[in-house]
């Protein structure tokens, strides 16, 4: 059984079949497994555009799978593959070239969802101590009904602004839809957590669909 973390997905680590080299660190969603599998190259969920990409699609360098090996905690993928060109977007054979000889600095990732884990606990201590002053708080009192309502009235917003084009309007729209859905979700006692599950119900069902395009 594979372990996924909490995106959904894990770390899947290109070996060249001969040489034993380490080429490039990648991650797999479900579905970007199941296409690696069915079709022999290798293919990867991309953090940064949220979607699958086939390794090679754009430069020709295809990774041609081998062999494939869970690790003993089930958390991580080790494929063999015959390389067909430079693996590293920069034209490197391998993505691992820069040393490291001296202690590195480091770069937060900023990118992703954890902000809604970070803005639904802030909602539920608005709930708890209810402070003077704060949106959330008026909302909670004024209650569900009111709360459902602004979601109707975001939810109308951020579709209108979608047919008219407004793109950045749009953006503003759908993060005060998604805040005022978890405030709804805090006022009926549930959490994201609740609807996670529903979406990984989902998922599965998507991905046991999905087939093998031709290349």
């Amino acid at each position: 059984m594979i372990q996924l973390d909490e995106k959904g997905l894990v770390p899947a680590i290109a070996q060249d079949n001969k040489t034993n080299e380490v080429l490039m660190l990648g991650y797999m969603n479900p579905g970007a497994l199941k296409r690696t599998i069915e079709c022999g190259q290798m293919w990867f969920y991309s953090r940064s555009k949220s979607n699958m990409w086939h390794k090679g699609e754009i430069s020709g360098n295809y990774l041609k799978v081998v062999s494939a090996a869970l690790d003993c905690d089930g958390d991580a993928i080790v494929f063999k593959v015959e390389p067909e060109g430079p693996v590293c977007h920069t034209g490197e054979r391998s993505c691992f070239f820069t040393p490291i000889d001296k202690q590195p600095e480091f770069k937060q990732f900023e990118k992703g969802s954890r902000v809604l884990e970070e803005l639904f606990a802030t909602i539920q201590d608005r709930k708890l101590t209810s402070p003077e002053g704060s949106y959330t708080a008026v909302l909670f009192k004024e209650g569900v009904e009111r709360i459902a309502q602004k979601v109707i009235e975001e939810a109308g917003e951020a579709a209108i602004a979608s047919v008219i084009g407004k793109q950045e309007q749009l953006v503003k729209e759908v993060a005060d839809l998604v805040y005022h859905s978890l405030v709804l979700l805090s006022a009926s006692d549930l959490t994201p957590e609740d609807v996670w599950q529903v979406l990984r119900n989902r998922q599965k069902t998507d991905h046991s669909n999905i087939k093998c395009e031709p290349f």
